[in-house]
C-alpha cells in the first residue's frame, strides 16, 4: 500500500494532538527524506537476523519501526540490509538504534531514520518479537497505523 507522504508540520496543524508525536532525536540517513507507510514493528537489541528476514520479504511500502533499545553499541542496519529493503519496496526504516555504512544509505531510495551510526555489526540469533505495539519517545507504534517522517520528525496517524 503506497502512502504518499505529508510533512508532519501540516498533519500537526490539522490534527494537532490527536497525533502522536515521537520526541526520539532521530536523523535523516536515507536517499528519500519524506517517507510514510503502515506501520510493521520489530523489537531486537543488537541483533538484527530478523530486521534481515523481514525487509528481505515484500514490504508492501510499509514503514518498519524497531525498537533497538536506543543502542549504539552494534548498527542494527547497513547496506546490504537497507539496500534489501529498497529493493522489496519498504518505505523506510525508522530505527530507535544504530546504523552503518550511512553513506552508502544515502544514496539508496528509502526512508532511513537513526540515532546515530557505528561500525560495529550486531549480533545474528534472530531474537526478538515483531508485529507487536512499541512505545518510545512519547509515542506508540501498533501495526497498521499509518507512520509519516520527515526532516521535522516522526507522526503516528492512528488506524480507525
Amino acid at each position: 500500500m503506497t502512502v504518499t507522504p505529508v510533512p508532519t508540520a501540516d498533519l500537526y496543524d490539522e490534527h494537532g494532538e490527536e497525533l502522536e508525536i515521537c520526541g526520539t532525536p532521530f536523523r535523516q540517513f536515507g536517499g528519500r527524506r519524506a517517507f510514510a507507510g503502515p506501520v510493521r514493528t520489530l523489537s531486537c537489541h543488537e541483533d538484527n537476523a530478523l530486521l534481515r528476514a523481514l525487509v528481505n520479504g515484500p514490504g508492501d511500502g510499509a514503514v518498519l519501526v524497531v525498537d533497538g533499545a536506543a543502542s549504539l553499541r552494534t548498527a542494527l542496519v547497513g547496506d546490504l540490509i537497507a539496500g534489501a529493503a529498497a529493493r522489496n519496496g519498504w518505505a523506510g526504516l525508522v530505527i530507535r538504534g544504530a546504523i552503518r555504512d550511512s553513506a552508502a544509505l544515502g544514496g539508496l531510495d528509502l526512508g532511513v531514520k537513526a540515532l546515530g551510526t557505528i561500525p560495529r555489526k550486531s549480533g545474528k540469533t534472530g531474537a526478538g518479537t515483531v508485529d507487536e505495539p512499541l512505545t518510545f519517545g512519547d509515542a506508540t507504534f501498533r501495526p497498521g497505523d499509518t507512520v509519516h517522517c520527515d526532516d521535522d520528525g516522526v507522526v503516528v496517524v492512528r488506524a480507525l
